[in-house]
């Protein structure tokens, strides 16, 4: 199966159970990995016939600004779903990371893989 990546997408928006983090706007990184069948569009070098990654990536900022989820666990399983819906996508891997959140560390954050049901 074929992949089609949108690689360390930086939005801001609320997410955390702290006070301060719903208050302040913070850095959350976003990695996704969408499995495909590209065979159609590398044929055609038609955009009908592609995963359309500008439209996935203006959904998935619209809402990580927005939902201001407690936990990332969470926003990752929006950000799936949010794929799974996508024309063509078979499976999906999201990673959400919130840099800085633990002391000494670049980042924590979740990595998850769901495949579209039949």
């Amino acid at each position: 199966m074929d992949k089609v990546f949108i690689k360390d997408l930086v939005v801001r928006g609320i997410i955390g159970i702290n006070d301060w983090e719903r208050e302040k706007l913070q850095e959350i990184l976003i990695n996704i990995t969408v499995f495909t069948d590209i065979s159609r569009a590398a044929k055609s070098d038609d955009l009908a016939d592609c995963v359309d990654y500008r439209a996935l990536t203006k959904k998935v900022q619209a809402h990580t600004e927005t939902v201001k989820r407690f936990t990332v666990e969470a926003l990752a399983n929006d950000l799936v779903e949010i794929c799974l819906a996508a024309k063509g996508v078979q499976k999906a891997i999201v990673r959400v990371e919130k840099p800085g959140a633990v002391r000494f560390s670049e980042s924590v954050g979740v990595e998850i893989e769901r495949t579209q049901s039949k």
